[in-house]
């Protein structure tokens, strides 16, 4: 297993950064990473997501929600072709600070058969990981 993980501080109340971060269909307005994102975030739901990792290939699919806690975490599962080839569960999390400001945490944890081959993606990802926690503390205190 490996993990991706980011995290940043965010001069906006956790119920402004929430609001950004569960609003998929504006995704494409401010994330350089999660590119597009439809569906609803709603546990058991399928979801349609593309990554633009910087420097890679968009890829599109289409992960399962399993944890919801509206304003707080959306959780999902997805696979790249079959299960057990490349699996990364995903996390989104806003945690609340004092003086009105928040915590925004990105983190997967990855497996798969594929994971000591995909060494670039993963460089990649973790790239994407941080521009989008640094894009979305610009969009939330904009």
């Amino acid at each position: 297993m490996q993990s991706l993980h980011a995290a940043v501080e965010i001069d906006a109340p956790a119920e402004r950064v929430w609001q950004v971060v569960s609003d998929f269909a504006r995704y494409p307005d401010w994330n350089p990473f999660i590119v597009r994102a439809e569906g609803k975030p709603h546990i058991g739901e399928r979801l349609e997501i593309t990554i633009a990792a910087p420097d890679m290939k968009p890829v599109n699919f289409r992960p399962r929600v399993l944890d919801v806690e509206p304003g707080r975490l959306i959780r999902w599962k997805g696979k790249f072709k079959l299960p057990g080839l490349f699996d990364g569960r995903h996390a989104l999390i806003v945690d609340p600070l004092d003086g009105g400001r928040s915590r925004f945490t990105t983190h997967e944890d990855v497996t798969g058969i594929l994971l000591p081959f995909v060494g670039k993606v993963m460089t990649a990802s973790q790239q994407g990981f941080e521009l989008m926690a640094r894009a979305l503390k610009d969009r939330a205190e904009a």
